[in-house]
């Protein structure tokens, strides 16, 4: 029966890998908020949020694969693993390309559909026309980092991870601080990073590429069965977390409406949830491997006790991080943003930041159970509903400005954990 020391084993790397991402969110925010100009903060939030959907969309590229390799592994099918990694390789770099080749009618369309200022969208165009350059070589990153953590190499992530975000965080210090490249200085500096990140994640795998004989990567490419398991996970993978980005998006998007100081304490404040989230993630993450491989073993009863220790270890944390945030998130605005109206925005809605990683956690934990579980089709019912229900709190809730929008916010956390616990019969073999 997997104790929390088991659980452990995984989430721990995993969390300090993870803890890099929202980390170097803040240091991109705080770079940008030493220049003092709240329309750069926001033009960095709508930046964001464009990336969101072109890069997270493509998240079943680690998210697919993980499960995958870690239900192949329970199986004891290295081989099965090691093709997989070829199939996911090669899908990243298509798209990834694809993604490169059509950026400006993809850019033309995106930048019709925001509702920021002048100045917030010139400044998000032209973060976007440097980033969009990085393309394939994220989803080469993502693709490489699924499969390590499929295999259980945890600690492989975390030195990935690392060396991606200690890359990146230098190179935002020296294109915007020393430099002065401004926001275009923050995507230049991302995409050299992710370039150094494929570079060593291939190295990372290359044992597994070496061991692969002509006739088994041969195999790996033209196995329709075996690509059409890929594309279905990753179908309903993808479709739920475009359901989950659209969800920021529109929330970013209506704060856009309230002004741009909204906007940015908006931004400022995610920073404190993505933390947050990406440290409850760890132990999401290790469920998905964990449960991943008691169903490749066909173990009813490990998949059993995996559902019960996760989901406490996740709520144990959430607790943890709500109530350290109600003295901390206070006492770092003034240091993460220098403009005082953001500042005094971001205080006013303070209260529902903390709040949010108690009341998530159950949402992140049963995620990663439905992921490793390969229960896809019955996860992704379930991010539609709760996506519904969003759109139509934010709806009801509108007189309340901001306040309804956070409310909203949290009725959407809430509603993705019920909707996934009433599906829980597809975790179980």
């Amino acid at each position: 029966m997997p104790s929390f020391r088991a659980l452990n084993q995984i989430a721990g790397p995993v969390i300090l890998a993870n803890l890099a991402t929202p980390l170097l969110g803040f240091v991109d925010v705080a770079v940008i908020g030493q220049l003092g100009e709240a329309h750069l903060l926001g033009g960095l939030a709508l930046a964001t949020m464009v990336f969101s959907f072109l890069f997270w969309g493509f998240g079943f590229l680690r998210m697919g694969t993980t499960a995958l390799v870690a239900n192949a592994v329970g199986a004891e099918n290295v081989v099965s693993a090691r093709q997989i990694l070829v199939r996911v390789l090669s899908l990243a770099a298509v798209i990834g390309t694809l993604m490169w080749l059509i950026q400006r009618p993809l850019s033309h369309v995106i930048w019709q559909l925001t509702d920021g200022s002048a100045l917030v969208e010139n400044t998000a165009e032209t973060y976007f026309a440097v980033r969009i350059w990085g393309a394939p070589l994220n989803l080469l990153f993502i693709g490489i980092s699924g499969f390590l953590l499929g295999m259980g190499r945890a600690r492989a992530v975390l030195a990935l991870q690392l060396l991606l975000n200690f890359a990146n965080i230098v190179l935002d210090v020296l294109f915007v601080l020393v430099w002065h490249r401004g926001v275009s200085g923050v995507a230049e500096a991302t995409v050299w990073a992710e370039g150094l990140g494929v570079f060593f994640g291939l190295y990372l795998v290359r044992r597994e590429l070496l061991d692969l004989t002509f006739i088994e990567a041969h195999r790996a490419l033209i196995n329709a069965d075996a690509w059409r398991e890929l594309l279905r996970v990753n179908r309903d993978i993808m479709l739920r977390t475009l359901c989950l980005i659209f969800a920021f998006a529109w929330f970013t998007n209506q704060g856009a409406i309230f002004g741009d100081q909204v906007l940015a304490a908006n931004l400022v404040l995610m920073q404190f949830i993505a933390f947050a989230a990406f440290f409850i993630d760890g132990y999401a993450n290790a469920a998905e491997v964990i449960i991943g491989r008691a169903r490749g073993a066909l173990d009813p009863s490990r998949v059993r006790a995996v559902v019960a220790t996760s989901l406490r270890a996740g709520w144990v944390t959430g607790l943890i991080m709500s109530l350290l945030y109600l003295p901390i998130i206070p006492a770092l605005l003034p240091l993460i943003a220098k403009d005082i109206l953001v500042v005094q925005q971001a205080s006013e809605f303070v209260l529902w930041a903390a709040i949010t990683p108690l009341l998530s956690s159950s949402a992140y934990l049963l995620d990663g159970l439905f992921i490793g579980a390969l229960a896809s089709k019955a996860m992704r019912n379930a991010m539609i509903q709760s996506l519904a229900l969003f759109l139509l709190s934010w709806w009801v809730l509108q007189p309340l400005a901001n306040h309804g929008l956070w409310a909203a916010m949290t009725l959407f956390y809430l509603a993705r954990a019920l909707t996934l616990w009433r599906a829980r019969s597809a975790l179980f073999l």
